[in-house]
């Protein structure tokens, strides 16, 4: 006698949210926007998650916590959904990001020098004389 493949639990919204970390509005956002495909539901009406969605939810979580925009991890799910395609224009979303990334770092370096240059001239004594306060007065006018 063979032995049959186990068949994949199905899951519950809030099981699925569990397994992944990503919270149930979430999850009902990506369904809306149409990342996650809509479960079929039970007769009470529940929505009931197969493994793929877990497999799916995952990928979109991950690339979130890579700071992809919805469009660009749109657009890897589409590249994910036909295997057979090459890997080239995911590249090229990884290396637009990328970009973006490496933007970003300048910008907080840039923040993060003005900070340290703000607090360290600082003398510690009345409001009227804070470096702090007169460097962001000094900047409030700029767009």
């Amino acid at each position: 006698m063979s032995a049959r493949p186990a068949l994949s639990p199905l899951r519950t919204i809030g099981k699925l949210s569990a397994a992944t970390g990503v919270k149930i509005p979430t999850i009902r956002f990506y369904e809306q926007i149409g990342l996650l495909r809509e479960p079929p539901r039970t007769a009470s009406d529940r929505r009931l998650y197969d493994d793929a969605a877990l497999r799916r939810l995952a990928f979109i979580r991950h690339a979130r916590q890579l700071g992809f925009d919805l469009e660009a991890i749109r657009s890897l799910l589409d590249l994910s959904d036909h295997p057979d395609r090459p890997c080239g224009e995911a590249n090229a979303i990884a290396e637009r990001h990328l970009s973006e990334v490496g933007l970003k770092i300048r910008q907080l370096r840039a923040m993060q020098a003005e900070l340290t240059r703000m607090t360290t001239e600082c003398a510690g004594g009345r409001v009227s004389a804070c470096k702090v306060i007169e460097v962001i007065h000094d900047h409030s006018d700029s767009p």
